[in-house]
């Protein structure tokens, strides 16, 4: 797993291509080793993911996402009309950062 940290949030990347070793890998990690902070899954270089592969993540987006942190999913493969509502998944990594950024003010706001 390739790690990236910034400021405010944590980019996470598969090494192995494979989604459901990866998804599987996350719902250990995620609650252990990134608790407490914001997370970006990049799955750019999933340039075939499909929405089973992506409904892999939910459980650990879910996980994350009750800790009242970010987890933004980054991959621009699927059409956004079939993603779940609870996912957040946007095309750019620009666009992850601008949406921790948005959540991050809710969260002050007590949204």
């Amino acid at each position: 797993m390739k790690i990236e940290n910034h400021e405010d949030y944590v980019v996470l990347a598969d090494e192995k291509d494979d989604a459901a070793d990866f998804a599987s890998f996350l719902e250990y990690q995620i609650p252990n080793k990134f608790k407490g902070q914001n997370v970006v899954l990049n799955l750019l270089d999933y340039d075939q993911l499909e929405l089973p592969q992506l409904l892999l993540f939910l459980k650990v987006s879910n996980i994350h996402r009750k800790t009242k942190h970010s987890f933004v999913i980054v991959n621009d493969a699927i059409n956004p009309d079939d993603i779940p509502y609870e996912m957040i998944v946007v095309p750019t990594l620009q666009e992850a950062e601008d949406i921790i950024q948005m959540e991050a003010i809710e969260r002050d706001l007590g949204f």
